[in-house]
């Protein structure tokens, strides 16, 4: 079984996020989506309402499953028996960033495989942090988020 898993903050999940897990359950026999506490981040909704709006967006895809977790991903994915982490890229940027990270995941479990996912065109210029700067100024992000994220953020930032 081909057991893979797709981390990120997620604060908030966007439409880019969501296309790149779509596509990793088109690959793999199971995904899992972690929704990660990252400790150089001050985040605006907590672990637990991030892991909801992750639920709620994937719970059509059968093959997907949804966390939280707050320690190493390489410990979660020891403890799910998962050897392939999926990683979305925008830009050319993203790149020295996430073969950095890779190469962290390597030398923590030679055994895990990175894979990397292209960002649809459309989505290239979609970041979780401007989203919420923006959302803050009570910009209109419906073109970035799905509905139900609109929607919280809307009452988070009343």
């Amino acid at each position: 079984m081909r057991k893979a898993v797709f981390a990120g903050s997620f604060d908030p999940p966007t439409l880019g996020h969501i296309d790149i897990i779509k596509r990793a359950a088109a690959l793999f026999d199971e995904l899992l989506v972690v929704a990660a506490e990252n400790n150089r981040k001050k985040s605006l909704f907590s672990l637990e309402e991030r892991v909801e709006m992750l639920e709620r967006l994937t719970e059509l895809l059968k093959n997907t499953h949804v966390f939280g977790w707050d320690s190493l991903m390489t410990d979660f994915m020891k403890a799910q028996n998962a050897l392939i982490l999926v990683r979305g890229m925008r830009i050319q940027a993203d790149f020295a960033y996430e073969a950095e990270i890779a190469t962290v995941y390597k030398s923590i479990d030679p055994r895990i495989e990175i894979v990397f996912l292209l960002s649809d065109p459309k989505f290239l210029t979609v970041h979780s942090s401007t989203v919420k700067e923006l959302a803050a100024f009570h910009v209109d992000v419906s073109s970035m988020v799905p509905p139900l994220v609109v929607e919280a953020l809307s009452k988070k930032l009343l």
